[in-house]
């Protein structure tokens, strides 16, 4: 699943593309809003907000989440689309460009003044201007006994990593994504280096957590099964974890590094 940076780049794209520019089409191929038409109204910005899309048209606000196979693409008028027709669920254009979502996870229009309805729910977003870190610190040690890997991946918490940054920050920090949070020495510590880490790689088009840009080193434990350790040589191990079976995910930790 793309995770805050992601989307923070996608957001940069399509803003660059089509803000402050009069919509010349509007094609929404989700049932409920098959008849919606924009054309001829004016795309104020567009912006992230954890690991979803807001287009803000007018008094409309145009909500999307990648999920786990989305993305929004940018053409040129008449250009062949990357993926084929059938995976587009949305089609915005330009006089001067084209933006396409494909695969899109989540798909909605609402009055732009209720944008709470669908992203209110969030937690401090990690990529925002209005990033606050005490009250991240807040959200994630308001229980105590929850794993610290749920807890990183929980949106309510705050908004925008996703499971490499859960599997990094935990070999980070030194803690088994399976240890309590009141047992996470120094948490505040986890949320600075949580903010850190994916401002740094919101501009990047390879996300690097090791400070190594090279294939097979640029995270510590995400992905790296039966690897030796980057830092220590042992053999890092996987598992799952999640709050019920439809939200297991993988998790990665070095035996000897975390505890």
């Amino acid at each position: 699943m793309p995770e805050g940076d992601t989307v923070f780049r996608a957001a940069a794209r399509l803003h660059a593309a089509l803000a402050g520019k009069v919509l010349t089409r509007s094609d929404f191929r989700v049932p409920a809003f098959a008849t919606l038409d924009l054309v001829g109204r004016t795309v104020d910005e567009v912006v992230p907000r954890g690991k979803h899309l807001l287009h803000r048209i007018g008094d409309l606000t145009v909500h999307s989440h990648l999920k786990m196979e989305g993305r929004w693409d940018v053409y040129r008028p008449g250009e062949r689309w990357r993926r084929p027709a059938f995976q587009a669920r949305a089609v915005l254009d330009a006089e001067d460009v084209s933006t396409v979502g494909f695969t899109l996870g989540v798909l909605e229009v609402v009055p732009r003044d209720q944008e709470s309805t669908v992203v209110g729910h969030l937690g401090p977003d990690l990529l925002g201007s209005d990033w606050d870190a005490d009250l991240a610190l807040a959200n994630l040690t308001a229980d105590p006994a929850r794993p610290v890997g749920l807890a990183l991946l929980d949106q309510r918490v705050m908004a925008g990593l996703g499971n490499v940054y859960r599997n990094e920050l935990c070999f980070l920090r030194g803690v088994l994504p399976t240890r309590p949070v009141a047992e996470v020495r120094d948490p505040a510590r986890m949320v600075t280096m949580a903010s850190r880490l994916i401002v740094a790689n919101r501009d990047r088009s390879n996300r690097v957590t090791t400070g190594v840009d090279r294939p097979g080193q640029r995270f510590w434990v995400y992905n790296r099964a039966g690897k030796p350790c980057l830092r220590c040589g042992t053999r890092v191990r996987s598992g799952d974890l999640g709050e019920s079976e439809l939200t297991l995910r993988d998790t990665y930790w070095c035996p000897r590094c975390q505890t």
